[in-house]
C-alpha cells in the first residue's frame, strides 16, 4: 500500500518541480505525457496505478496522469478479483513482459499467473512478450538465487528494443515507432521461439 501511494506523491513532486522556477528541472517534464513501469513487486505497483481494480473498490489507485505502463512480470491478483475483473477495464496502452520460466523468488506467482493478465485486458494499445526460456532474473541486470538458465543476451536486446518503441510511441506521439511496433519491428528483434501479441 505504501509503495502504492508513493506514485501519486512523486508525480505531484514532479509536477511542483516543473513549475518551480531556478528548480533544476523547472520547464523540463511535460506533465501530460507520464509513463508507469516496474519489474516483479514494481509491476504489481504499475498495475495499480494504471487501472487494476481491486477486490475492494473499483480501480481505487488508479492515477488518471498516466498515460502508459509497462509491467515486467506481471501478476495476477492474489486474493478476491479473478483476471477479468481486475484488468477487464484498463484505459490506458499496456505492455506486459514475461519468461516461459519466469517464477517469483519472493511469494508465489508462477508462469500461469503472468500470463493471466493478457487475456483478461480489454483490445486496444495491449501487448505481450513472453520469452523463451527467460527466468524472472531476464528483467533485471543480476541473477537470483533459484536461476537455472544460462543468460541469453538477446533478452535484454529485445526487452529495451520494445520497451522503448513502446514509450516512444505513446509518450513522444512518434509514428515510426507504432509502425516499427505494430509491424514487423517487433518481431525482428525477437527469436523464434518468443511469443510476441497484440490486441
Amino acid at each position: 500500500m505504501l509503495r502504492v501511494k508513493d506514485v501519486p506523491a512523486v508525480i505531484d513532486q514532479l509536477e511542483l518541480w516543473n513549475k518551480l522556477d531556478g528548480h533544476v528541472l523547472s520547464g523540463r517534464l511535460n506533465p501530460t505525457q507520464i509513463g508507469m513501469s516496474g519489474h516483479s513487486f514494481g509491476a504489481v505497483t504499475t498495475q495499480a496505478v494504471s487501472g487494476q481494480r481491486t477486490r475492494w473498490r473499483k480501480m481505487p489507485f488508479t492515477d488518471l496522469r498516466i498515460k502508459a505502463a509497462i509491467a515486467f512480470s506481471p501478476s495476477i491478483p492474489r486474493q478476491g478479483a479473478n483476471p477479468q475483473q481486475a484488468f477487464g477495464n484498463v484505459k490506458i496502452p499496456w505492455m506486459l513482459m514475461t519468461g516461459t520460466k519466469d517464477v517469483s523468488v519472493i511469494g508465489d506467482a508462477d508462469v500461469k499467473s503472468r500470463l493471466a493478465v493478457f487475456p483478461a485486458l480489454p483490445a486496444g494499445g495491449k501487448y505481450e512478450l513472453v520469452l523463451y526460456r527467460a527466468e524472472h532474473s531476464a528483467f533485471s541486470d543480476r541473477e537470483l538465487p533459484g536461476d537455472t538458465e544460462q543468460r541469453n543476451p538477446n533478452h535484454h536486446r529485445a526487452i529495451l528494443a520494445l520497451s522503448t518503441a513502446f514509450r516512444d510511441m505513446l509518450l513522444r506521439n512518434d509514428f515510426s515507432a507504432k509502425s516499427w511496433l505494430d509491424g514487423d519491428g517487433a518481431r525482428s528483434v525477437l527469436e523464434k521461439d518468443d511469443r510476441w501479441q497484440i490486441k
